[in-house]
C-alpha cells in the first residue's frame, strides 16, 4: 500500500521560510517522479515543483528562485525548501508520485498525500 505523508506546513510571516517534508511508504523514490502540487481557497491545484529519478528538475514560473526540490533517496523522502515566502504562497500543499520523467501534468500523477497547509501572513 502506498502512502505518502507531508509534514512541515505552519504560519509564517512574508519573507519567511518553511521546509515541507513527504515521507514515502510502498514506493521507492529513487524510481518515481516525485512532485508538490497547492490549492488556495476557491482556485484549482497547481503544480509547484517536480523531481524524477535521475535528478531532473521543474518549477512553476511563480516559485522559481524562492523554492527548492530535493529529494533524499535514503530516507525515502522529499522535500520543498521554502524562502520568500508571499502572501499568494498560502495554499494546502500535496506530495505526489509517479512513473516517468519530471512534468507537472497532474492526471498523470497516481499516488497523493493527504496535504500540510501554509499560511503566509503580510
Amino acid at each position: 500500500q502506498v502512502q505518502l505523508v507531508e509534514s512541515g506546513g505552519g504560519s509564517v510571516q512574508a519573507g519567511g521560510s518553511l521546509r515541507l517534508s513527504c515521507a514515502a511508504s510502498g514506493i521507492r523514490t529513487s524510481t518515481r517522479c516525485m512532485a508538490w502540487f497547492r490549492q488556495a481557497p476557491g482556485k484549482e491545484r497547481e503544480g509547484v515543483a517536480a523531481i524524477d529519478s535521475e535528478g531532473r528538475t521543474t518549477y512553476a514560473d511563480s516559485v522559481k528562485g524562492r523554492l527548492t526540490i530535493s529529494v533524499d533517496n535514503a530516507k525515502n523522502s522529499l522535500f520543498l525548501q521554502m524562502n520568500g515566502l508571499k502572501p499568494e504562497d498560502t495554499a494546502m500543499y500535496y506530495c505526489a508520485a509517479k512513473w516517468g520523467a519530471v512534468s507537472l501534468v497532474m492526471p498523470d500523477y497516481a499516488y497523493w498525500g493527504r496535504g500540510t497547509q501554509v499560511t503566509v501572513s503580510s
